[in-house]
C-alpha cells in the first residue's frame, strides 16, 4: 500500500530540521520514501488529507490490561489493540493481569500470537514470581527469550525484601527489567481510597501516603544495594517524586510512571461514591497532582500510562467497598494529556522510553519503516460509553472534554485512518 499524507505538521523534537514543519510524507510499502514541501501522488497512493492534520512517531502506553487469557468477557486482544489505535498508540506494553498469568516462554507465546498481524505491536510483561504469589522467581530468562520487556505481578507488591534483591541481582545476566508496585499492604490495611479529610468525611477507610512512600523507599534501598533496572510503576503522591528524584540524582537506574487519572482528578471526585472513580494507587490530593505534574516535566516521572483496565459491569456496579480497582483510558489519553500540558509536551510524554524496554525508537525519516500517529491537536470532543471501542465501559473519562482528536495510525506495512 502506497500512502500520501498531505501537509502534515511533524512534532518531532528530536529532529530540528522537521520539528514544526509542515510536509507530505510519501509511504510505500511501509516505508518513507519522500518527505517534502510538496509530493506528487503516484496514482495508486491513498491520500491522507485533514483539516490541521499533524503528526509524530507512534505512541507508547506502558501499562495496558485487555483479559485475554482467561477474561475475555473484559476484553480480548485483537479488540483491546484496535482500541488502542483509536487512541492513537502504536506501541503498549501489556500487563500480566490473566489467566493463566503469564509466568512461563509458553503462555508469552500465546499472547504474542493473538497479536499478530494487527496495527498496534504488543509488548507482553512476563510475570515477576510464580502465579505472581511473590514466593518463587519465574522463569525470567526464558521469558526475556520469548519477548518479555520486564518482570511485574500486576498490582501486586513484592513484600519479600529478598525476593526482591535476589531479581535485581539475577535480571542483571540479561539486562531485565524488574518492577516492583509501590504499596505496604501492612501500612495500607483494608483501605480503599486516599488517606485524608474525604477519607474521613465519607467514612472510607484510607490508604495513606505512608504506604507506598515506605515501599518505595525500601525499593530504592534495596537498588542500591544489588545495582540493576527497577521500574516503579504508577507513583500517586508528592513523596515519592522526591524519593525518586533523589535517587536519579544517586545515578540508580530506576524509571517509574503515573497513571493518567493521578494527574487530572483529586479524592474529592470521591464524594458521589461512583466505583469509577475507585482505582489504584487510590486518587490523591490536589498537592500530590501539583507534584506529579511537576515531575512529569522535570523528567522525575519517565512515563504517563492510561494504567487501562476493563473490567465488567458486575465488577464496578456494587457498593464502593466491594467494587474493583480500575478504568479504561486509551481512547482519553491524548486528549487528558493535552489539556494538562502543551501539544509538544503532551507527544513527548506519549514518544519517550521504548529503550527502557529494549524496543526500537521509530524515525521520521526518509528510507526507515513508518510508524507514525496522525492527529488534530486543537479539536474539542468527547467520548463516552456509545462511541468508545472497548468493550468494557469502566470508564472514568468518559465525558470529559478532550483536547485534540487522534486521525489513525501507520504502522509498517498497514495503516487504520479513521
Amino acid at each position: 500500500m502506497n500512502i500520501l499524507i498531505k501537509s502534515a505538521k511533524i512534532f518531532d523534537k528530536s529532529n530540528k530540521d522537521l520539528h514544526l514543519k509542515t510536509k507530505d510524507i510519501l509511504v510505500q510499502n511501509g516505508v518513507i520514501t519522500k518527505i517534502s514541501d510538496a509530493v506528487t501522488p503516484t496514482e495508486d497512493a491513498v491520500i491522507v488529507s485533514k483539516k490541521n492534520l499533524c503528526i509524530s512517531i507512534g505512541w507508547l502506553d506502558t501499562s495496558v490490561s485487555f483479559g485475554e487469557p482467561g477474561f475475555e468477557e473484559r476484553e480480548t486482544i485483537k479488540n483491546g489493540l484496535k482500541t488502542a489505535v483509536k487512541g492513537g498508540f502504536t506501541d503498549i506494553i501489556l500487563n500480566t493481569n490473566t489467566n493463566p498469568i503469564p509466568y512461563t516462554s509458553a503462555t508469552l507465546a500465546f499472547i504474542k500470537d493473538k497479536a499478530k498481524e494487527e496495527v498496534t505491536n504488543l509488548h507482553p510483561l512476563g510475570a515477576l514470581t510464580v502465579n505472581s504469589e511473590a514466593i518463587d522467581l519465574a522463569e525470567l530468562y526464558d521469558m526475556k527469550n520469548a519477548g518479555a520487556v520486564g518482570f511485574s505481578d500486576y498490582k501486586k507488591p513484592t513484600s519479600n525484601s529478598n525476593l526482591l534483591k535476589i531479581a535485581l541481582q539475577y535480571a542483571q545476566n540479561f539486562d531485565g527489567l524488574i518492577y516492583s508496585f509501590p504499596l505496604d499492604c501492612k501500612i495500607a490495611g483494608k483501605g480503599i481510597v486516599n488517606e485524608g479529610d474525604v477519607s474521613t468525611s465519607l467514612g472510607l477507610k484510607g490508604i495513606p501516603a505512608l504506604a507506598e512512600e515506605l515501599q518505595v523507599a525500601r525499593d530504592l534501598f534495596i537498588l542500591e544495594y544489588t545495582g540493576g533496572k527497577l521500574h516503579i510503576p504508577t507513583i500517586s503522591t508528592a513523596g515519592s517524586v522526591k524519593l525518586i528524584r533523589e535517587a536519579k540524582k544517586k545515578g540508580l537506574d530506576v524509571s517509574c510512571s503515573v497513571a493518567l487519572y493521578n494527574l487530572l482528578y483529586s479524592d474529592e471526585k470521591l464524594t458521589e461514591f461512583d466505583t469509577t472513580y475507585k482505582v489504584l494507587p487510590p486518587l490523591r490530593t490536589k498537592e500530590d497532582i501539583t507534584a506529579l505534574i511537576e515531575g512529569v516535566k522535570n523528567g522525575t516521572i519517565d512515563f504517563v500510562t492510561t494504567d487501562h483496565n476493563p473490567l465488567d459491569i458486575e465488577q464496578k456496579k456494587v457498593e464502593f467497598d466491594n467494587a474493583a480497582y480500575g478504568t479504561i483510558g486509551l481512547e482519553s489519553s491524548f486528549g487528558i494529556l493535552n489539556t494538562i500540558f502543551d501539544t509538544e509536551t503532551t507527544i513527548e510524554i506519549l514518544t519517550k522510553g521504548r529503550e527502557r524496554y529494549g524496543l526500537q525508537t521509530p524515525k521520521i525519516k526518509e528510507g526507515n519503516t513508518a510508524c507514525f500517529t496522525l492527529f488534530d491537536n486543537d479539536t474539542l470532543h468527547y467520548i463516552n460509553k456509545q462511541t468508545s471501542k472497548s468493550r468494557a465501559k469502566n470508564c472514568m473519562f468518559f465525558e470529559e472534554k478532550l483536547k485534540g482528536q487522534v486521525f489513525g495510525v501507520l504502522n509498517k506495512y498497514v495503516a487504520e485512518i479513521l
